[in-house]
């Protein structure tokens, strides 16, 4: 029996938002520079600038292909200065996100796009001899000499770049399976 006045109903939840702490594992401050982490994040922003820098400077002369593959590392430049910005400037400490978690998915994700990046990139590179018009008596190729060692060059360093987020997957999934178990 209950006391006279007592309900059964638990007491209604605290109406308060409760959001959990962050998780992260990850240090704050200039020291994610100093973890292997924010290292390959520094090399994934600066193979990538190259990587668009060199494919832009090709003069881009199938733009399907290298369409896609200066959207992925222009974006990807982006969103890895975006993502190191919040760890430098220590966002990652106020913002209640698993950030192990999301860095997995991020990193995840822009490694399958960066790799099939690097695969477009090393295609348009193939078709060097092909010619740009084929109804035509002349047999000017799609890429001249100097595009073609700069595109062999953007295809060197969008592979680089694929495996530093290949890298930066790796050690998210680690860090993420470490702090949930």
């Amino acid at each position: 029996m209950l006391p006279r006045g007592a309900s059964s109903m638990p007491p209604p939840p605290n109406s308060a938002p409760y959001s959990p702490p962050p998780r992260v594992t990850l240090p704050s401050g200039l020291e994610i520079l100093r973890t292997f982490s924010g290292a390959v994040i520094f090399l994934e922003i600066l193979f990538g600038t190259i990587v668009w820098i060199l494919v832009a400077s090709t003069g881009v002369p199938l733009p399907v292909l290298q369409g896609w593959v200066m959207f992925v590392a222009v974006t990807a430049w982006f969103l890895s200065i975006v993502f190191l910005s919040v760890f430098l400037f220590g966002y990652a400490n106020r913002v209640a996100v698993n950030w192990n978690q999301a860095d997995f998915i991020f990193h995840g994700a822009t490694f399958v796009f960066y790799f099939g990046a690097f695969l477009l990139q090393a295609a348009t590179t193939s078709l060097h001899h092909f010619p740009r018009k084929f109804n035509s008596t002349t047999q000017e190729s799609i890429l001249n000499g100097r595009e073609y060692n700069i595109s062999i060059a953007a295809s060197i360093f969008a592979f680089a770049t694929a495996i530093c987020y290949g890298c930066s997957t790796a050690l998210a999934l680690r860090r993420w399976r470490l702090n949930n178990s």
